[in-house]
């Protein structure tokens, strides 16, 4: 597919972004200081504005699009259902939502055999920690400070990033704890062996002075994603598997950002060989192309909820258009080898490149990652590990990471920033020459960072 850019439209988009000022509320701003890209099409990595100019998308969206905007073979799925069945409600049994489970428990691994559909990542995670606190009978759920679970009302007391503050209650039974990052450990480690054992006493510390019976689940993004795509140390996932065992608490693993090939498997899960019991997904299950999320749930905690009603339901869980979108992007995923393609490029392309960015750039901390599930942890000086702008920064204080995203736009790249870092999350069905033009684009935008180190 060749990207494409309609000849220019300024007067259209002046026209776009007047309606979207007048009626649009924005998520996470101040309505009042945002100033909205008008959109005027997309197509495989690339967007482009009503000016003309066209940006290599190295965000996927939200981390979204795993196979790329406008993929034919999926749009023509959506026309073909919005033709036979375009909505049904969902306590029927209706062939594409079956298929859909099908597809994906056949992914999932261990016995993650039973799919309850949501809309999103978000409502997967309510659900996911409803499930399990019904099946214990306990109330309390730990989940790490780096992360993020969703905006609703669970899910962002789950959250760890700054993003919870404005909705923290510090009554929804949620107790927050350091998770590994050997770059910034909490626990003095030199070794990803040292912080992957302290991690997990620090884990079992907070259990016990919570009271281990209290503890119904333990929440975790297999591998983090906005909150700085931190890799965990070999061991840590296996050993709070153990400790879930012990205590009979259920483990949850979040695969909303990190499934469905980002990290260059179906699952993150798959390369720690370990099996969570209920494990929430959403965003590259159908590339985002009509909302759908999930949770996949093991054979011990369905059977709770053979003779007991769950109660827990959505209007549109397994809306048909979601699930045929879904259908069709597994399926394009196998026939395109885009799960092996996002590996090859973590490989080959994206993970030598930014390393070798890292050597030539002193804005460059840290870099790490997997697939196309990469993080660049900018810094002001490399030996003190002090960040380029300080947590949770705004404003002027932020100044030094809007100078690298302006410079990265104006060479046509569209990059994914958060707090001090920049991300490199491009679709998981990218090019090497794609990948390789998003990272020179970097190296420029690299360059404007270095003028701020010490």
């Amino acid at each position: 597919m060749t990207p494409h850019v309609a000849a220019p439209d300024p007067q259209a988009g002046a026209a776009v972004k007047a309606a979207d000022r007048a009626h649009v509320f924005h998520s996470w701003s101040a309505q009042g200081l945002i100033d909205p890209l008008a959109v005027a099409g997309a197509e495989g990595s690339y967007f482009w504005d009503y000016d003309g100019n066209r940006y290599l998308d190295f965000t996927s969206g939200l981390v979204y699009t795993n196979i790329g905007y406008q993929h034919p073979k999926v749009v023509a799925a959506i026309q073909e259902q919005a033709g036979k069945l375009a909505t049904f409600a969902p306590a029927f049994a209706v062939d594409v939502r079956s298929e859909a489970a099908r597809l994906i428990a056949e992914r999932t691994p261990g016995d993650l055999d039973k799919i309850f559909f949501t809309n999103g990542g978000a409502e997967a995670v309510e659900n996911a920690v409803r499930m399990a606190r019904l099946h214990t009978g306990r109330t309390k759920v730990l989940s790490a400070y780096r992360s993020y679970h969703g905006a609703t009302s669970t899910a962002i007391n789950l959250t760890g990033d700054p993003r919870r503050w404005p909705s923290d209650t510090a009554s929804a039974g949620v107790v927050h704890f350091w998770a590994p990052f050997l770059y910034r450990s909490p626990f003095y480690s030199t070794t990803e062996a040292e912080e992957s054992a302290r991690a997990l006493q620090h884990l079992e510390d907070t259990i016990a002075f919570e009271g281990p019976a209290t503890v119904a689940a333990i929440i975790l993004e297999t591998v983090p994603g906005t909150a700085g795509i931190m890799t965990p140390p070999p061991g840590y996932l296996a050993g709070v598997r153990e400790i879930c065992d012990k205590h009979g608490i259920v483990f949850i693993l979040d695969e909303v950002m990190a499934g469905f090939g980002r990290t260059g498997k179906w699952f993150a899960a798959d390369h720690f060989d370990v099996v969570p019991d209920l494990m929430t997904f959403a965003k590259g299950v159908n590339s985002g192309y009509v909302p759908l999320g999930g949770v996949a749930i093991n054979a011990e905690i369905a059977a709770t909820f053979d003779k007991r009603a769950y109660p827990g339901g959505l209007t549109y869980s397994g809306h048909p258009l979601a699930c045929a979108a879904a259908v069709a992007t597994i399926q394009v995923m196998e026939d395109e080898k885009v799960v092996e393609n996002a590996a090859h490029i973590g490989e080959t392309v994206l993970g030598p490149g930014l390393r070798e960015l890292a050597e030539r750039h002193p804005s460059v901390g840290d870099v790490r990652g997997m697939g196309v599930f990469w993080a660049l942890e900018l810094v002001k000086n490399r030996e003190t590990r002090e960040p380029l702008v300080p947590y949770n920064a705004a404003g002027e204080a932020a100044a030094p990471m809007a100078a690298l995203g302006a410079a990265a736009k104006k060479n046509g790249l569209w990059p994914f920033i958060n707090m001090n870092r920049t991300h490199a999350v491009p679709a998981c069905n990218v090019s090497e020459a794609e990948a390789k033009e998003g990272l020179a684009a970097l190296d420029a935008a690299l360059s404007v960072a270095d003028e701020y180190t010490a």
